[in-house]
């Protein structure tokens, strides 16, 4: 079988975790880079629960995602309460594993390898997805830009804009009242978005 005969590479795609700037611009790359490589794209929806259930698989085609960069949230939508390996069962009894089921589904949607996009926890899961022999790419999101070897994690830019933007607004009432006004930023164990922001919107000391 010649390689223009042989079938076309299938990848999954799913989002998980919370909300940041930048998931539907990162779904887009990866759709038109996997079509545009002869690729065949599956979106799973809701996180990791679509593995669990395979109706909530669909393609992704160029269509798709034409414009979406521009959107908030995620098309495939999200979740952090569906760990298949501890998954909250429906009478509130004790956590039941999927795990075995996501495998099984993985090999019925013929995928040859998932994408995944989110934080600590989505990627802890798939890092045990990839111990089980699922080949597996991580895309860390965090808009803390705490990633070691990166130079801008997607979600900073956008955080920064909106924090340098609130204290730029709070410089003139912080005059006309003659108050000191402090602004407290997310960034976990990072002080990038205070730094960032605090020197772009001009403040007086930077706290980290």
């Amino acid at each position: 079988m010649t390689r223009a005969e042989q079938p076309p590479k299938r990848i999954g795609l799913l989002t998980g975790g919370g909300d940041a700037p930048g998931l539907n611009a990162v779904i887009r790359a990866v759709v038109k880079t996997a079509i545009n490589a002869g690729w065949e794209c599956v979106g799973l929806e809701n996180s990791f629960d679509g593995l669990i259930d395979p109706a909530r698989s669909r393609p992704l085609s160029i269509d798709d995602v034409v414009g979406i960069e521009r959107l908030g949230g995620t098309i495939l939508g999200t979740t952090n309460r569906g760990n298949p390996f501890a998954y909250p069962a429906a009478d509130g009894g004790a956590p039941e594993d999927y795990s075995r089921g996501c495998l099984d589904t993985f090999g019925t949607l013929g995928l040859e390898g998932l994408v995944v996009i989110g934080g600590d926890g989505t990627l802890a899961i798939a890092h045990e997805f990839s111990e089980r022999g699922m080949p597996v790419v991580g895309v860390p999101k965090t808009i803390d830009n705490d990633i070691v070897g990166t130079n801008s994690t997607f979600g900073f830019d956008t955080a920064v804009s909106f924090a340098t933007e609130a204290v730029d607004r709070l410089h003139t009432t912080a005059h006309a009242h003659s108050r000191i006004m402090v602004v407290e930023v997310m960034g976990r164990n990072a002080g990038w978005i205070a730094l960032y922001a605090g020197v772009a919107g001009g403040a007086d000391v930077i706290l980290i």
